[in-house]
């Protein structure tokens, strides 16, 4: 079996050295960086499969980095985590906006933090069932690709996702709940305003008219007519 790559970035090297030590242990590809650069280049070349990352860090900061990250087309599918101590609504947010999935606030025991990444990294290699398509719209879960009027839209993960299973039942009212257990996963604890987040920079990138609102229940995608 392929073992899966995760890019460690923290500016404390005691961290890094822990936790490369038993990740490598584990069975895992490990490569680490002190600094948000550094993260970038090494990201580029090793196209890791997973990346925890500290916010705060010198040259540049984590969410800084991982919206650099996220400009790489070839790393779409790299699931990237924040590792931090910082637990404020504001930090979370700006992280989300940036293209993080998930966001793990230190001290974390290793048995916790271990368990968590299997989690990730388990629900990133699922295999894609289906190739959704409407008549202006179409999204292919297992090439990860999404075509809007024959133009290519490049989507975090999170987003890819929480289009993905909009797209699965068009009209149908997806509520808040079944959205956070199906796109984030019922393990994973996320602020209240995540899903909100991801909406907006939805509509930002494939028009406002395709998601609509339902006030107190949740979303829904809606087919535009050409």
């Amino acid at each position: 079996m392929k073992s899966s790559k995760i890019l460690l970035v923290d500016d404390d090297e005691d961290i890094l050295d822990l936790l490369e030590y038993n990740l490598t242990k584990e069975g895992y590809l490990v490569q680490t960086a002190l600094n948000g650069k550094k993260a970038i280049e090494v990201a580029n070349e090793f196209l890791p499969d997973l990346i925890i990352m500290d916010v705060m860090m010198p040259e540049m900061d984590g969410i800084e980095t991982c919206g650099e990250i996220r400009k790489n087309k070839l790393l779409s599918n790299t699931i990237i985590t924040f590792l931090t101590a910082r637990g404020e609504d504001y930090s979370q947010i700006a992280g989300y906006e940036a293209g993080a999935d998930d966001y793990i606030t230190k001290p974390i025991k290793p048995k916790v933090l271990f368990s968590k990444i299997k989690g990730l990294l388990r629900r990133g290699n699922i295999e894609a069932e289906l190739v959704e398509e409407t008549a202006s719209m179409k999204i292919d879960r297992e090439k990860y690709i999404v075509l809007q009027k024959g133009v290519e839209i490049s989507l975090p993960k999170k987003e890819f996702e929480l289009l993905a299973l909009l797209m699965s039942r068009p009209n149908n009212v997806f509520t808040r709940e079944k959205i956070f257990a199906s796109v984030w996963g019922d393990d994973i604890v996320v602020g209240d305003r995540t899903i909100d987040v991801h909406i907006r920079k939805l509509r930002e990138k494939i028009g406002d008219d395709y998601i609509k609102t339902v006030k107190g229940v949740g979303y829904k995608f809606v087919e535009i007519e050409s």
